[in-house]
């Protein structure tokens, strides 16, 4: 379901910018990066979603979605040791993927390194207490293989990023309607999409997705910041 996590009015990008999106996966973000008119790289270990990504890429671009002279593409690696020069982009988008490095720090470091003195920045992790339900409901959400290593407080997130070099920002939570949605899945057993339960919520999210309607629009508005799946976090490098 593709959603968007960080707040583009609180990261604008355009035309002239060059956006990383690391551990970029479905690409949800690069996708919104290019249609807003920037260059974008998505950046990620995993080649077979980097293939989907270029192929999304080729697609939006057959369909007029992506403004002329702008440039996508997709680079397989490791966020530790990145294959970008110093100062190389002007914003970093970081989603859902720090919680995944066993050394987070050094993932912080590069990030800081190939972003320009004066660019922006935004992480994002699961939120506390959503994820520490999570792993008290079941084993598997976080023993998979390539699966979450740690929960952040948003203290320690902060820190973490002051510590690298960056000036941190402002913060908000997100996705405050998903997090029921994982929690019955941790119930009921992560890999079971036909629990009647967990397929009725699953549903209801589509829905959601596809039509905004203002209830839900509200209810989420009222959850985030009590219960949102993630926080955000934004800063920059200092110029």
């Amino acid at each position: 379901m593709h959603v968007l996590t960080v707040d583009f009015d609180k990261l604008p990008v355009g035309p002239g910018n060059r956006v990383l999106d690391l551990g970029a996966g479905g690409g949800r973000h690069a996708f919104e990066v290019l249609r807003r008119g920037a260059d974008v790289v998505a950046f990620d270990l995993d080649a077979g979603e980097m293939e989907k990504v270029a192929a999304m890429f080729a697609a939006m671009d057959k369909e007029g979605e992506v403004p002329g002279g702008t440039v996508a593409e997709t680079v397989v690696g490791d966020a530790l040791a990145m294959p970008f020069p110093d100062g190389h982009f002007d914003r970093v988008i970081a989603s859902e993927v720090l919680e995944h490095i066993p050394d987070d720090l050094a993932a912080m470091r590069e990030i800081v390194r190939v972003l320009k003195p004066g660019g922006r920045l935004a992480v994002t992790v699961p939120s506390f207490l959503p994820e520490r339900v999570c792993w008290a409901l079941s084993e598997d959400y976080h023993t998979a293989p390539g699966g979450h290593i740690r929960i952040y407080t948003l203290a320690e997130l902060r820190a973490k990023l002051k510590s690298s070099g960056l000036e941190v920002g402002g913060h908000h939570h997100a996705h405050g309607l998903h997090t029921p949605y994982w929690w019955i899945k941790c119930a009921v057993g992560v890999n079971d999409d036909r629990h009647p339960l967990a397929k009725a919520y699953h549903e209801l999210l589509v829905w959601d997705i596809m039509k905004r309607p203002a209830a839900t629009r509200i209810a989420e508005a009222v959850l985030n910041p009590l219960i949102g799946k993630s926080v955000v976090v934004y800063g920059r490098k200092p110029a």
